[in-house]
């Protein structure tokens, strides 16, 4: 059933008087966050919260502290027994403040009523430092995607420059990466246990910082390889490089290396990742009794990354795409985690029972929406590939490409009383849709799947990422080829017309991504005019830590083969690209025809602006010339006798 708002008991305490409520004098672990506090799946510190009150362990949650005035709230719920956690939120912080521009957000979807300002930039630090001031005895534990993607040295886009990880920065006693259920709850065990912090150095999924006569003699073995240290990444971006190769390698083994890196006199010791979670793990984890709301203290207001997710289901985590932009790998892994349908079917049912819940389901996706379930013909191949992304260059062989157990789910979704219709608002894999098996059955699924995505799962419009035209780039992205698009256009627009439906295909593009330059974002306008497309769901390229991408914006060079990498970096270069985007706006027409003059690409003024624009194009140059030959003529030694002489026959007429 369904918790009343007003009843607070439902969710974890966040104050003194919800302590004193629930007659508890202590608790066991205080989680700091930088989002409001939200009692759902989706929002990380209330996972952790709930996966450690299943353990027995008395939570409470600190939402969004305020770090500017006494510190109350870091001193409000006193010391935890065991440990505090730390989490900057379900984004980034630098991502969640600012454009790709640098400039300061005027909003927050993780603050009630989007107000800005309620976090600091890197809150994992920050709120870390006022902890260790207050409470220097207790331990600190950081985590979330902040910390998971600066867990060694990394690129920092906002502050342009390399930073070492967030462990040293913060002065944090344990990091940990990746999805933390498994983590926290193992620290949480053996601080139980009685054992000291120094003693958890070889919890998996965890960064520590040891001195530096820890580091094994040997740089490189089976069990363990030695990253450069940060000093020498500092010194040689090619080392920088080489060692994101490394990091990325291990991280898409699924038994991976122990690493390690020296930072001045310390020694950051990454352990090997636990094995992905099994479908009973997951389950169990999404069985918990979330109030599914906001926490009563934001009553009357509205928190917009809430209202976006609170009718939506998770089926998986993890993704095998890889692309080079994106953190999702880096942070969940490539290796699916599925649900069981019947896990998801329960989830559904506290759906339908929630406030405001009128029969129809946002999104029943994932990181790919269509990734459920799919997993190696051969698990063995598996345990021992490092591949970045099991679809490219192309899709591995061994990849079973089953849409079966996905399509039976949507259907036993779509079957259950006080459900209209469910939704897909996760984006979609069409290469996985295009894919063809040596099993017919499996292509007659894709097929199936598609047809039924198309008719039944679409809210008119179908988001889908290509994110370039140029093979080139999109080599360089990871992603298939913009072939792939056009055929799933096709068949999109086919099935449309078949069904009598009127939907919409929105695409999405990156522009200023490493390989990119200004032409191919022209020859990028062309191709979409001609296939009818206004963009609108476009952005420039965002510097993320611990991605592909990233480290070739900052090193310059591919870190797996050592070329060379053009990159827009300046905000001239990166308007230069993003204007084509819009070229069907009169105000952006001027610098588009400018820029393709100098480029000398008629051709594809042509295509974008009729005939007429590469003849009045022409004309403007050759006016422009015109100019310039009678500025060359001008001669001023002869120009001031002439002055000299006028000044002279105005004094004579004096």
């Amino acid at each position: 059933m369904q918790a009343p708002l007003t009843d607070k008991h439902s969710w974890l305490p966040t104050t003194r008087k919800e302590l004193e409520q629930r007659g508890w004098e202590w608790v066991d672990v205080i989680l700091f966050s930088g989002d409001a506090y939200v009692d759902h799946p989706s929002f990380g510190v209330a996972v952790i919260g709930r996966v450690l009150e299943a353990e027995g362990l008395r939570v409470a949650i600190v939402p969004q502290p305020n770090w500017r005035d006494d510190l109350r709230d870091f001193k409000k719920l006193g010391r935890p027994r065991l440990f505090f956690g730390v989490s900057a939120g379900a984004m980034d912080s630098m991502v969640n403040h600012y454009t790709a521009n640098k400039r300061l957000r005027s909003d927050d979807a993780y603050t009630p009523d989007g107000r800005a300002g309620m976090r600091p930039d890197y809150p994992t630090i920050v709120y870390t430092r006022i902890l260790k001031q207050l409470y220097p005895d207790v331990p600190v534990v950081i985590g979330g995607i902040e910390a998971s993607l600066r867990r060694v040295t990394h690129y920092d886009y906002w502050q342009d420059a390399l930073r070492p990880s967030i462990l040293i920065e913060s002065g944090a006693d344990i990091l940990s990466y990746g999805m933390g259920e498994q983590t926290m709850c193992t620290i949480a065990r053996r601080l139980q246990a009685g054992e000291p912090l120094a003693a958890l150095h070889d919890i998996p999924q965890t960064v520590v910082a040891l001195d530096a006569s820890e580091l094994p003699d040997e740089k490189e073995s089976d069990h363990h390889c030695i990253l450069a240290s940060h000093e020498e990444c500092l010194r040689r971006k090619k080392v920088q490089a080489r060692n994101f190769r490394l990091v990325e390698e291990e991280s898409n083994r699924y038994t991976a290396r122990l690493l390690w890196q020296r930072c001045g006199d310390k020694a950051l010791k990454i352990n090997p990742p636990f094995p992905p979670l099994t479908g009973e793990e997951l389950d169990a984890i999404y069985d918990l009794p979330y109030t599914r709301l906001p926490h009563p203290r934001y009553k009357d207001k509205t928190i917009p990354a809430f209202e976006m997710i609170k009718f939506s289901v998770t089926l998986h985590r993890g993704c095998f795409g890889g692309c080079a932009f994106c953190t999702i790998s880096a942070h969940q892994g490539k290796y699916i985690s599925s649900r069981s349908e019947a896990s998801v079917l329960r989830e559904v049912d506290r759906i339908i029972a929630m406030p405001g819940f009128k029969g129809y389901i946002s999104d029943l996706g994932g990181p790919s929406a269509n990734m459920y379930r799919m997993t190696g013909k051969k698990p063995q191949a598996c345990r021992v590939c490092k591949r970045p992304s099991c679809l490219w260059p192309s899709v591995c062989p061994n990849m079973q490409v089953d849409h079966r157990p996905l399509l039976h789910l949507y259907r036993a979704v779509d079957a259950k009383a006080g459900i209209k219709r469910s939704f897909i608002g996760s984006g979609v894999r069409y290469d996985l849709l295009l894919h063809r098996n040596d099993d017919e059955a499996l292509n007659a699924a894709s097929r199936e799947y598609t047809r039924e995505l198309i008719t039944r799962h679409v809210s008119g419009r179908l988001k889908v990422a290509p994110e370039h035209t140029s093979s080139r780039v999109l080599y360089c992205m990871r992603k298939p080829g913009f072939g792939f698009f056009e055929q799933f256009r096709t068949i999109f627009e086919r099935i449309n017309r078949e069904e009598g439906l009127n939907q919409q295909l929105i695409p999405y593009f990156i522009s200023s991504h490493p390989a990119c330059e200004a032409a191919d974002m022209a020859e990028l306008a062309a191709i979409t005019k001609s296939l009818h497309f206004h963009l609108e769901q476009v952005q420039d390229f965002t510097p993320t830590p611990m991605t592909l991408a990233t480290e070739m914006y900052y090193t310059g060079y591919d870190p797996h083969t050592g070329e060379r990498v053009y990159t827009a970096h300046t905000a001239e270069e990166k308007l230069a690209q993003r204007q084509f985007f819009f070229w069907y706006k009169p105000e952006a027409r001027r610098g588009i025809e400018q820029a393709l003059r100098r480029m000398g690409r008629e051709d594809l003024l042509v295509k974008l602006y009729g005939p007429g624009a590469a003849a009045r194009c022409r004309d403007v140059s050759e006016r422009e010339a015109g100019r310039k030959t009678k500025v060359s003529s001008y001669n001023p030694n002869f120009n001031a006798a002439k002055r000299r002489e006028a000044m002279k026959l105005k004094n004579r007429k004096k």
